[in-house]
Formats: structure tokens, C-alpha cells, sequence
């Protein structure tokens, strides 16, 4: 829908790859349109099956590793099935299995990113990166979570409104019983706090709990089973959208969809994210899929066929995500800034769409209430995640150093009153910073897709209980809109890093910080022996790209 300037972000088209001629009558090609990319070359071929190859290894190693190291429940059914129980009687090795595959399958990812890299002349398929992310997750989908404990909330979450009783008022032990066995696998400081989760999410899992019962194995794999949903909308959508806003599809799934967080904390780890973000990203492209590109100045065209069907389908479906997960909300905004641009850009224009946003959101909003049975506590209940203060987050972080500083200067230790303070502070600067984007969007000086990406990072930025998978609802979009090479560096190095931080299990290992250093030793020994074998078999995987594949800093797409 526009082809916006400003900021280094070319703001590309809101709408379908083709648009409408002046008369309305007829296609032509896109001003936006990624270039033609040719196929790897017999070498390049090599190369890219051997790095795939070597993540594979990754992801069955951390399958192994997850059988001793993996946050399994407390009644582990490995313990009856030969030769595998080995695992859980040497958890420390485990751990080093899993560290290791953890390890592999980063780098396999960023020595596939040259593969995606969109200046290059020969660039992967996307064909190729869905092979790629099947072939990797696919040992994911059969062990025990990884690296938090939540699915085993979802499980006894749901089991609550499966027997009638409200998730929003009763926690897990209140409702269940401390013996019961999804009661056991919650994390402790879970059992006596309401759900934050939205009831449509609830009510799925309802479902589930009606077929696996107490089995909490059964549970798990039905839960990664709904998780996988959501990332099969992310694969969707991400290269359509990709192809909208002038960026390779090949670059936006390894970025979006390859990209180690959402193997190892989508699939993996089971997290609801996988379903609100896939919701959001599938509704955005449904939305827009019969908006007519335009830049800015431009006479709007006449509203094409099925052009409003459309609009109304996507905000229903980003409707239904924030029902998952409330962050899903932030994009009507901006998908509301690229319908109110399509008609003429006016400010009676944003308010008319900001109307027809409201109205799809309190309909299809009060339709699941009511409909699922939950009624609307889970607004009482959005607080919940706010009582875990994530080591990661900056607010958190920040807050500390006031309360340090306060026992040094003698005036006592204020952290828990920083946290509170600096908490609110976090949600107001995220609030003023998507405000922002909102209205610079609306003046066509970014995309509205870059705007949503920004505005959602900040809000999982500046949480006291950040968590590395949170950023996806940043990365996600942004890796289909932003075509700068600072962002991908930058989205890079923090996905790779953030991968790595938080250990399978979930655990701190306080009492037995010595594990963790030991674990990563011998993971990083056998990286390095497997990395050996890497340049045997395809030694262009480390051979540096001449420069006319390279792309400066500053480029955009």
C-alpha cells in the first residue's frame, strides 16, 4: 500500500504484491518486489546439506540430552522405557549432550544465514528452508519440555476449566490438590496464582485435558501439538508477507522461522506463543491480502473485491491471537494505520479505522468470553507474569542495582519498590514508544509492519519478567518487513546469544553453579571436533564470500 521513505526503512507496500492501476483495472508488478534470486549452485548445494546435516545431529543430541536434562515431570515415564532411563541417571552428561546439540544447532543456523543473506546471487529456496526446519524439529516434537516449565501450567490450567471451575480465580493447588499429578509438574511459584493466559487458549487446552486426562505425557505432546499449529501459521505467513514488503521469503524464514528461539522454545518448550504470534502474523496477511499497494500522494483506488471481507477476516483472526495472548492486540493498531493509509490518509480516515478495529475486537472479544464459558477474568489475571523478576530484563536488572546501591548507602534494600515503580515506568515508555510508531506509520515515514515489530519489542523489553522467547513477537514480523542488514545483525546476535542463556531444564542450579561450566566445556570440546568434520566435508561452509555477495551496513532491501 505505500512505499514509504524515512529512517532507513524503506516502508514498502501494505499491501499485495501487485497493485492496482490507477483505474483499478488490472495488475502490475510491485515497486517492492524482492529481486529474482538463482538457485544455489552444485557447490553451494553441498554446502548447504552438510550444515543441515549438522544442525540435524544438533537437534537429535539435545533429544537425548532432554531425557536427563529436560524439565520432566515429576512421575518421568523415561524411567520405564530400557536403555533410555539411562539418561536420567547422569543428568550432568545429559546436560552435556544437550548443551552440545544447543550449540550445533545455533551455529548450523548462522552458517545457514549465508545462505539467506538477500544480496547474494544464489540464495536457498524456501522449499529448502522448510525442508530444513522439519529436519530440525522434528527430533524436538517427542521429548520432555525444555527449558521452562510452563506447559505443565497450561496442562493443569486447562484440567481446572475442564472440571468447571474458574482459572482465573483458583490456582493449580487450590483447585487440583498439591497431589495431583498436574499439580506436581507446575513450577512452585505457579500452584497458588490464576491463569494469565486468554480464554480461548484455556478452552483449547480444556479439550485436550478431556483426551489425555492425568496423563501428563500424553498432555505435553497434545500441547506441542497445538504449539506446532501456530508455528505452521508463522511458515505461512512469514514468506507471503516477506514478498509484500520487498523482502527475500528465503531471508524471512531463517530469521523468523529457523531461528533457534522458536525451535527450541516454540517446539521444544511448547510455549503459547507459537499460537497467538502465528495467529497475529496469519491475520495480518489475510488482512492485507486486497489492499492495493500505494505511495505516498497517491489517489486511492476503489475498494477492490473482497477487499473488506478480507480486512474484517484479519482482524478477526488478530482478534483471536490477543485471545491467546493480549500482546496480539498491538497489531490492530497497526494494521488499523495501513487500512486508514489505503483510503485517504486522513485523520477522519485512522479514526474510522480505529472504530472498525474497536468494534471486530469488542465483538469477536465478548463472542469468546461467553462463548468458552471464562467470561472476562483473565483481565484481572494479565498481572500474573509480572511476579517473576526475569534476570534478563533490563527493568529488572536496573532495579537491582537501586536496591545494591540502597544497602550500600545504608538506606536499605528498596529492589521490590524499584521493580514496581521501574515496572510501570516500562509499560509507559513502551506505551509512549508505540504511540510514536503509530502516528509516524500514519505520516508514512515507517512501515506499519516495522512499527509493530518495534512497538511489540519494547513492550518484551521493558517486562520485569522478560523472557527470551517474548522477543519473538518482535523478530517475527520485523524479519518480514525490515530489510536493513543493521536489523538482521543485530536480530542475529541477540537470538543466538538469548538461545544460549537459559539452560534445558529451565533450572538456576543454585547450590550447583559447577555444573553449568563443566556442561559447557565438554559441549564446546565436541563442537569444535564436529565443526573439523564440517570444513572437511565442505570446506566453502568457512571460505570468506567475495564482496559482491556481501552487503554494506547500511543497504536496505
Amino acid at each position: 500500500m505505500a512505499d514509504d521513505g524515512g529512517s532507513g526503512a524503506r516502508a514498502g507496500s501494505d499491501g499485495p504484491a501487485e497493485p492496482s492501476t490507477p483505474s483499478g483495472k488490472g495488475l502490475s508488478a510491485s515497486p517492492v518486489r524482492p529481486r529474482p534470486a538463482r538457485r544455489l549452485d552444485d557447490t553451494e548445494q553441498h554446502a548447504f546439506r552438510v550444515i543441515r546435516c549438522f544442525g540435524t545431529v544438533g537437534s537429535l543430541l539435545i533429544a537425548f540430552g532432554a531425557l536427563g536434562a529436560g524439565a520432566a515431570p515429576v512421575l518421568n515415564p523415561v524411567f520405564d522405557i530400557p536403555v533410555l532411563r539411562l539418561f536420567p541417571r547422569i543428568p550432568t552428561v545429559s546436560l552435556a549432550i544437550a548443551f552440545t546439540g544447543m550449540g550445533m544447532m545455533v551455529i548450523g543456523w548462522l552458517l545457514l544465514g549465508r545462505f539467506a543473506r538477500p544480496t547474494r546471487p544464489h540464495l536457498a529456496t524456501p522449499r529448502q528452508l522448510h525442508r530444513t526446519i522439519i529436519l530440525w524439529a522434528a527430533p524436538l516434537l517427542v521429548i520432555p519440555p525444555l527449558f521452562s516449565r510452563d506447559v505443565y501450567s497450561y496442562l493443569a490450567q486447562s484440567e481446572i476449566v475442564h472440571r468447571g471451575m474458574d482459572p482465573y480465580a483458583l490456582g493449580p493447588g487450590e483447585a487440583l490438590g498439591i497431589s495431583d499429578p498436574l499439580t506436581m509438574g507446575v513450577s512452585n511459584m505457579w500452584k497458588d496464582t490464576p491463569a494469565p493466559y486468554g480464554p480461548l487458549f484455556l478452552k483449547a487446552g480444556s479439550w485436550i485435558a478431556s483426551v489425555a486426562g492425568n496423563n501428563v505425557a500424553t498432555g505435553v505432546l497434545l500441547q506441542r501439538a497445538l504449539a506446532l499449529v501456530g508455528v505452521g501459521l508463522i511458515i505461512w505467513a512469514l514468506p507471503r508477507l516477506a514478498r509484500r514488503f520487498g523482502v527475500q521469503p528465503a531471508t524471512a524464514l531463517w530469521l523468523g522461522a529457523a531461528n533457534p528461539l522458536v525451535l527450541f522454545h516454540l517446539v521444544a518448550g511448547a510455549h503459547n506463543e507459537a499460537l497467538g504470534i502465528g495467529l497475529m502474523v496469519a491475520g495480518l496477511e489475510l488482512g492485507i491480502r486486497r489492499l492495493p499497494v500505494r505511495v505516498s500522494g497517491d489517489s486511492p483506488p476503489p475498494l477492490a473485491k473482497g477487499e473488506l471481507a478480507f480486512i474484517l477476516l484479519g482482524a478477526t483472526v488478530i482478534t483471536l491471537g490477543a485471545m491467546i495472548k493480549i500482546h496480539a492486540i498491538v497489531a490492530l493498531g497497526f494494521f488499523g494505520v495501513m487500512i486508514a493509509r489505503r483510503w485517504h490518509g486522513r485523520i477522519v480516515d485512522l479514526l474510522r479505522a480505529g472504530a472498525l478495529m474497536s468494534l471486530v475486537f469488542a465483538v469477536i472479544t465478548v463472542s469468546v468470553c461467553l462463548g468458552t464459558g471464562l467470561g472476562f477474568g483473565w483481565i484481572g489475571a494479565l498481572g500474573t507474569p509480572g511476579m517473576v523478576w526475569s534476570w534478563i530484563s533490563p527493568v529488572t536488572e536496573l532495579a537491582n542495582v537501586g536496591g545494591i546501591l540502597g544497602i550500600a548507602l545504608g538506606l536499605g534494600n528498596h529492589t521490590g519498590s524499584l521493580i514496581a515503580i521501574l515496572g510501570l515506568l516500562g509499560y509507559a515508555v513502551a506505551g509512549a514508544i508505540t504511540v510514536k510508531f503509530l502516528w509516524d506509520s500514519f505520516r508514512w515515514r515507517y512501515r506499519p509492519m516495522i512499527g509493530l515489530g518495534v512497538s511489540l519489542g519494547a513492550f518484551m523489553m521493558l517486562h520485569v519478567a522478560m523472557q527470551p522467547w517474548w522477543l519473538l513477537w518482535a523478530v517475527i514480523p520485523l524479519a518480514a518487513s525490515a530489510g536493513t542488514s543493521r536489523f538482521r545483525v543485530v536480530a542475529t546476535a541477540v537470538s543466538a546469544v538469548l538461545a544460549l542463556l537459559i539452560p534445558p531444564t529451565g533450572s538456576t542450579f543454585d547450590g550447583r553453579s559447577y555444573i553449568l561450566p563443566q556442561a559447557y566445556l565438554a559441549g564446546a570440546i565436541v563442537i569444535v571436533l564436529a565443526l573439523l568434520v564440517v570444513r572437511h566435508q565442505s570446506p566453502m561452509v568457512f571460505r570468506r564470500e567475495p564482496q559482491a555477495a556481501r552487503e554494506p551496513a547500511g543497504n536496505h532491501t
